[in-house]
C-alpha cells in the first residue's frame, strides 16, 4: 500500500505532499541515523520516485526518505549526485575478492553466479563467507559441473580450475547420457537446490550435446521446486540447422511445456547476428504469459574458453562469422597457429571472442535491439581477473592486492557493463532515460529470482524498509575506463556504494576493509 500512495503522490500531489506521506511511513526524521545521504536525486524504480531528498539509514536498513533536515553518525553529500539502489548482477563468474571489488566500482551490491553456477553448493557459500566479501554473493546449482562429475567419475569442485580442466574432455559435451548418467546428473543439480541454490545453472554452449530429455527433465526440476533456471542456450550460430534461434525456441517451448521460470541468458550474444529474428520469438513468448525472463549486457563481444564446444567441428567459422582474428588473448588478436595450439593444448584458456564490432552502425543496431527492449534485464557476464605468470601460462588472480597488480586482465565488461549503460546509453547517445536504466540494473533483477528468493524483495529499491544496498553516483562524469587493450582501470564516477548500510566505497575510493557481503540463497525447509 506504502507503494502505491507514494506513486499516486509523484503523479497528482506537490512534492511536499509525497513528502509528508513518506515521513508517515518512515522513522522519526529528528533522530540520529547510523548514515544519512542529503540533497541527492532520489530514485526508486519501482515507484518511480524521483525527487531531490534526504536518506536516513538505521540498522542496515532505509529508514527515511524526506525533504526535512536529518543527520547522522555519518553523513554524505549527495549533492548534484543520484541516489539509486544498488545494481545487481545476476550473471557474475569471478567470485574472488578482486572481482568483487572492481563491480563495487561500478555500483553494483549484489553479484549473483548464476549462469554456470557450481557444485558442490554448501562448501561454495561457506568458502564465499571466509573471503569477508565486499558485496552480497550466491549461487545457482550448476548443471555442467554435475556433468563434468559424472562423466570423468569424479566428485564435482566448487571452482573454475575444476571446470577448466574438464574443457580437454569432449565427452560431458558432446554425448547422451545413458539412464544411470542422467539420473546422477540430476540427483547432483537437486542436492545443490536441496542446499540453498538460487535455481539452476544450465551451461548448455559448452555442453550442447545433451539430449532433449535431459533439458526437459532440468526444466521440471526447476518448476517442482518452484526455481528458476538460467540458460546459456546450446547453439550460437547464424545458420541452420543448431542454429540460435533454434536454441532459444527450445527454451522457451520447454517453459511453456513445464510451466518453469526459464532466464535466457545474454541473448545479445547468443544471437550473434540474428537477434532481429530471435527477439519475436521472445516477445511472442512473453505475449502468451509464457514464464520467461531475459538478460543482456552492452559489448560486441564475448569471453569463454578458447577449447569451448562451439568453436570446434566442421564449419564452425562460417556457422559463427569468426576467424582466429575474432578472438583476443590477453591483449592482443590471436593468430590461426596460436589458436590452434591453445585448442588443442590449453582448451581451457578464457579469451575474448569479438562477434560484433561496435564501431560499426549495423552492427551496434543490432547490439541495442537486445539491450534497450523494455523486457531485458541488464547483465554482465562477468568474468575473472587474470594473469600471465613467469611461463607465459594464464592464471586467475585470487590475491587481495588492490588496485589489482599491473598487467591483470579480464573483458572490459567485468568492471564496465553497468556504468557504460549509464555513459553510453543515458548520457551520451541519449536513447535511454536515467529511471529506465536503474529499473534494468536494479529492480529487473531483484524481480527475476525474488518469488523464491524473499530476500530479494528488499533489494533493488529504495523505499523505507528496504536494504540500504545504495549506490551514489555522477551521472555527468560515471563512466567505464577499461577496454580490451587495457581492461584493469576501475570505472569511475560511482562516489560512493553502500552494502547493507556500510560504505564499501567513499568519495570513488574503495574501503578495503569494508567486508558487508551477505549471502543470498533460499531457506529449506
Amino acid at each position: 500500500m506504502k507503494n502505491i500512495i507514494l506513486t499516486l503522490c509523484i503523479a497528482a500531489l506537490s512534492l511536499s505532499s509525497c513528502q509528508q506521506t513518506t515521513e508517515k511511513k518512515g522513522a522519526d526524521p529528528s533522530q540520529e541515523f547510523d548514515m544519512v545521504i542529503l540533497n541527492g536525486r532520489v530514485i526508486d524504480p519501482e515507484t518511480n520516485f524521483d525527487a531531490v531528498q534526504n536518506v536516513g539509514i538505521k540498522d542496515g536498513e532505509i529508514a527515511i526518505i524526506t525533504a526535512d533536515d536529518i543527520s547522522g553518525k555519518e553523513t554524505i553529500d549527495a549533492t548534484n549526485q543520484v541516489v539509486s539502489p544498488g545494481f545487481i548482477d545476476i550473471h557474475a563468474h569471478g567470485q574472488n575478492i578482486g572481482d568483487y571489488r572492481m563491480q563495487a566500482m561500478q555500483g553494483v551490491t549484489t553479484m549473483l553466479e548464476l549462469e554456470s553456477g557450481v557444485l558442490p553448493v554448501g562448501p561454495w557459500y561457506e568458502g564465499q563467507a571466509a573471503k569477508k566479501l565486499p558485496l552480497n554473493y550466491g549461487t545457482s546449482s550448476g548443471w555442467t559441473y554435475a556433468r563434468i562429475a559424472t562423466f570423468s567419475d569424479t566428485e564435482p569442485e566448487a571452482t573454475v580450475a575444476y571446470f577448466q580442466n574438464a574443457q580437454k574432455d569432449l565427452d560431458w559435451k558432446m554425448n547422451i547420457a545413458t539412464p544411470a548418467q542422467e539420473e546422477k546428473i540430476l540427483g547432483y543439480v537437486e542436492e545443490g537446490l536441496n542446499e540453498g541454490a538460487l535455481g539452476i545453472g544450465i551451461n548448455a554452449g559448452y555442453a550442447p550435446g545433451y539430449g532433449q530429455k535431459e533439458y526437459y527433465k532440468l526444466a521440471k526440476m526447476a518448476a517442482k521446486y518452484d526455481v528458476a533456471s538460467y540458460t546459456h542456450v546450446r547453439y550460437a550460430s547464424n545458420m541452420e540447422p543448431k542454429s540460435s534461434y533454434e536454441a532459444v525456441k527450445e527454451l522457451i517451448s520447454n517453459a511453456a511445456l513445464t510451466g518453469a521460470h526459464m532466464h535466457l541468458c545474454h541473448i545479445n550474444s547468443t544471437s550473434l547476428k540474428d537477434i532481429e529474428s530471435i527477439i519475436p520469438l521472445v516477445d511472442d513468448a512473453l505475449a502468451q504469459d509464457i514464464n520467461i525472463t531475459v538478460g543482456a549486457y552492452p559489448w560486441g563481444a564475448a569471453s569463454t574458453v578458447v577449447g569451448a564446444a562451439m568453436f570446434s567441428g566442421e564449419g564452425w567459422r562460417e556457422r559463427m562469422g569468426s576467424t582466429a582474428n575474432n578472438f583476443q588473448l590477453g591483449t592482443e588478436r590471436m593468430t590461426e597457429d596460436q589458436l590452434n595450439d591453445y585448442q588443442k593444448n590449453k582448451p581451457g584458456t578464457f579469451i575474448v571472442w569479438h562477434f560484433l564490432d561496435e564501431s560499426n552502425p549495423e552492427d551496434l543496431a543490432l547490439l541495442d535491439k537486445s539491450v534497450m527492449h523494455p523486457n531485458i534485464l541488464i547483465e554482465s557476464d562477468e568474468m575473472f581477473w587474470m594473469y600471465f605468470d613467469d611461463q607465459g601460462h594464464i592464471e586467475n588472480y585470487d590475491g587481495d592486492a588492490w588496485p589489482l597488480p599491473e598487467g591483470t586482465f579480464s573483458h572490459p565488461r567485468s568492471n564496465g557493463t553497468f556504468a557504460k549503460i549509464l555513459r553510453s546509453y543515458v548520457r551520451e547517445r541519449k536513447v535511454m532515460t536515467l529511471n529506465e536504466a536503474i529499473r534494468k540494473m536494479a529492480l529487473m533483477p531483484a524481480e527475476t529470482i525474488e518469488d523464491f528468493v524473499p530476500q530479494m524483495k528488499k533489494k533493488g529499491r529504495l523505499q523505507v524498509g528496504m536494504d540500504a544496498d545504495i549506490t551514489v553516483f555522477d551521472p555527468e562524469t560515471v563512466a567505464d575506463v577499461g577496454t580490451y587493450e587495457k581492461p584493469n582501470q576501475p570505472a569511475v564516477g560511482v562516489n560512493h556504494v553502500l552494502v547493507n548500510g556500510v560504505a564499501v566505497v567513499k568519495k570513488g575510493e574503495l574501503v578495503t576493509e569494508a567486508a558487508p557481503g551477505q549471502p543470498i540463497r533460499r531457506t529449506i525447509e
